[in-house]
C-alpha cells in the first residue's frame, strides 16, 4: 500500500466518502493488481487461521526450553471462576493472547500480525470483541483492513522490527493496529481511528526488545497481554472523544526515532534488559 501516512488515509477517507477499510483495500488492490474477492478470500484465510490457532491451543504444550506453556490455560481456569479482577471481558482477551503467544512459541500456526513475536494482541482482541458484541465475521475482516493499513504506515514511517526498533515496534505496532481497528468499528470514523492508534503506542514508546536466552518466549508471550489490553484502554479513550495532542503520524516518528536510539543490547540481541538479569543469563547457559 503507497499511504506514507495515516492523514493521508483520513483525508482520502473524507475526499471519497469511503468507509476507511475500503480506502486500505483499494489502495492494496491497485498495488497488487488484484481483484477485490480475491483480496477478501486472502483477508478472510487470515482471520480464519486465527480462530484455528486460538481452538487449537494444547494446555499440554510446551516450548522446546520449557519455558512457556499452560499459561494460557491458567488464564482460561481464572476466567471460568471468575476470579480476575478485570472481568470476563478483559479476561478472555488475557487468556487468548497469552494462548496464542504461547503457540508461537511452541512452533503452533499463528498469524504473524504484524510479527510471529506479537501474534497475540490482535487474535486476542478481535476474537473476544467478535463474541462478546455480536459483530459479524465480514466486519471484523473489515476492521482487519482497517489494522493492515495503520501497520503498513507504522512499517512505513517507523519499523515492526524488534531487532531494529525494539519490542515497541512489535507488540507496540501491534497494539495501534488493533486499537484503530476497534475504534473503528465502534465509531467508523477514521480520524478517531488514527488517535486510537496514537495512543496505544504512546503507552508503549520506549519498550526494549530483551528475549532471555535469544528466545521469542520471555518476556515476549506476556507482552502480548500488556498490548492487547492497552490497545482495548486506548480504543476506549479515543471513541470518547480523547484525542492525542501529538498527531498519530509525529507519534510513529517518535518511536522509529526511539528505536534508533535503544543500544543494540535492547534490540532483539539477547544481551540487555531481562535477558541480562542473573536469572536470564543462567537460563541461557542452562539452554
Amino acid at each position: 500500500m503507497a499511504f506514507g501516512a495515516l492523514e493521508e488515509i483520513v483525508q482520502e477517507c473524507e475526499k471519497t466518502g469511503l468507509p476507511l477499510w475500503k480506502v486500505i483495500m483499494q489502495e492494496d488492490l491497485r498495488e497488487r493488481d488484484a481483484d477485490e474477492e480475491e483480496s477478501m478470500e486472502r483477508m478472510e484465510t487470515l482471520y480464519q487461521a486465527m480462530r484455528d490457532a486460538d481452538a487449537g491451543y494444547d494446555k499440554d504444550m510446551r516450548s522446546a526450553s520449557r519455558l512457556v506453556g499452560g499459561d494460557g490455560y491458567k488464564l482460561q481456569q481464572a476466567v471460568e471462576n471468575k476470579t480476575t479482577v478485570c472481568g470476563s471481558f478483559i479476561g478472555k482477551v488475557m487468556m487468548r493472547a497469552m494462548k496464542m503467544g504461547e503457540c508461537n512459541a511452541c512452533m503452533r500456526r499463528i498469524v504473524a500480525a504484524p510479527t510471529a513475536g506479537s501474534c497475540g494482541v490482535i487474535p486476542a482482541v478481535f476474537l473476544t470483541y467478535e463474541e462478546e458484541f455480536g459483530e459479524s465475521k465480514e466486519r471484523m475482516i473489515q476492521a482487519l483492513y482497517a489494522a493492515a493499513g495503520i501497520g503498513q504506515v507504522i512499517a512505513s514511517r517507523a519499523s515492526i522490527s524488534g531487532a531494529e526498533g525494539g519490542c515497541q515496534a512489535e507488540i507496540g505496532s501491534a497494539s495501534a493496529m488493533a486499537a484503530g481497528a476497534i475504534a473503528w468499528l465502534r465509531t467508523g470514523d477514521a480520524g478517531c481511528a488514527m488517535h486510537a492508534a496514537a495512543i496505544a503506542m504512546k503507552g508503549l514508546l520506549g519498550l526494549a526488545c530483551d528475549p532471555v536466552a535469544g528466545l521469542v518466549e520471555v518476556p515476549c508471550v506476556k507482552r502480548n497481554v500488556i498490548g492487547a489490553v492497552n490497545a482495548l484502554t486506548s480504543a476506549d479513550m479515543a471513541c470518547a472523544g480523547i484525542r492525542s495532542v501529538i498527531p498519530p503520524d509525529e507519534v510513529f516518528d517518535a518511536m522509529a526515532d526511539i528505536g534508533k536510539l535503544l543500544p543494540s543490547s535492547l534490540r532483539e540481541t539477547g544481551e540487555g534488559g531481562l535477558a541480562a538479569t542473573p536469572r536470564g543469563r543462567q537460563i541461557a547457559r542452562d539452554l
